[in-house]
């Protein structure tokens, strides 16, 4: 299935291939239902038949849901290759025949199972994303504000970036009697002062938020690990989600863009970092890493040993996250096939 905003398209293959059917649907919650109805006709209402859809986990989400309460089985859609495409056309009917097709050959590991959408993981998902949208607000604001006291003359000390008292203390700024000009910066700093304030205690009761619901999944352990707080915790269960998600601990590594990719030639024998993945899952991993050399008596061991042996710092960062995506994915497995205590 080709998933959109507006209309979904679905295409129906047989196992060998040829295809029965093509049909498109609006987004409605009429127009799915005719959409599972269409599909259980061509299908002769066959449970087994097996549903592969796009974006799972935005554009496809409420049709996921619907198909999986009627009890078909659900799969994301594979990686298809764009270049094997090229030149013979685009258009969601083929779009959703190509996912279809590549989804065929696969064994039953390579399958991609979706994200479940209910319960602790879904509110975290929901919670990681609201503090990645605060704190980019909370950035520009401060920017706004740190260039709004440089070009004006407010009485504050700006050579440097403003610290947190002194955002706090702007906030607090009463009206003066001042030109015009000075009275209305004043003013506006006063507002990006207060919003700052105001991000701030937002992004403390997300972090409390996190905390206690990422102590009651199976990624409450990741918090006893040097380097790993809540933030990070919730990060690696979003990405990971459940288990059978993801079919190894490379394909977790790929996936959080630690994977070391060859780079070598000649007599030199190298490798470079990954620049794809899942960025935030990458950044996660980065910090942690960070924290762990600084912190960690074994991991600042580990530097050590690897620096007389040539190695730069680069390089050492990036074994130590691939070593830290392993770990992480295989507390993660183990987490979830034992009982929770009650």
């Amino acid at each position: 299935m080709d998933a959109h905003a507006r209309n979904h398209v679905l295409a129906i293959l047989a196992a060998t291939g040829q295809q029965i059917d093509s049909a498109g649907f609006p987004t409605t919650k009429a127009g799915m239902a005719r959409a599972i109805a269409w599909a259980a006709r061509r299908t002769d209402g066959d449970l087994a038949a097996l549903w592969v859809i796009e974006c799972t986990a935005t554009y496809g989400a409420q049709l996921a849901h619907a198909v999986t309460e009627v009890g078909y089985q659900i799969l994301e859609a594979p990686r298809m290759n764009a270049r094997g495409h090229r030149g013979v056309g685009k258009s969601d009917p083929l779009d959703a025949r190509r996912i279809a097709e590549a989804t065929l050959p696969l064994e039953a590991d390579q399958l991609r199972r979706p994200r479940t959408g209910d319960g602790e993981r879904a509110a975290l998902r929901v919670l990681v994303a609201a503090r990645d949208h605060m704190t980019g607000e909370r950035t520009a604001t401060v920017n706004a504000l740190i260039a709004l006291v440089r070009a004006v003359d407010l009485g504050v000390e700006a050579r440097r970036p403003l610290s947190n008292q002194q955002i706090v203390e702007i906030s607090r700024w009463r009206t003066r009697d001042e030109p015009l000009a000075a009275m209305t910066a004043r003013a506006e700093a006063v507002r990006l002062a207060k919003r700052v304030v105001a991000l701030d205690e937002e992004l403390s009761a997300n972090h409390k938020t996190m905390d206690t619901l990422v102590r009651s999944t199976s990624a409450a352990g990741l918090l006893d690990k040097i380097g790993i707080g809540p933030v990070t915790a919730v990060v690696c269960l979003a990405a990971w989600s459940h288990h059978g998600r993801i079919r190894s601990e490379a394909a977790f590594a790929c996936l959080a863009g630690v994977n070391p990719i060859p780079a070598s030639s000649g007599n030199t024998i190298r490798h470079r970092l990954n620049r794809g993945g899942d960025r935030r899952l990458n950044r996660a991993l980065h910090m942690a890493t960070i924290t762990r050399m600084i912190h960690d008596p074994t991991t600042r061991d580990y530097v050590e040993r690897r620096r007389s042996e040539g190695r730069t710092t680069k390089e050492i960062r990036r074994c130590l996250k691939r070593y830290l995506a392993r770990q992480i994915y295989r507390h993660l497995n183990a987490a979830s096939t034992q009982p929770r205590p009650s």
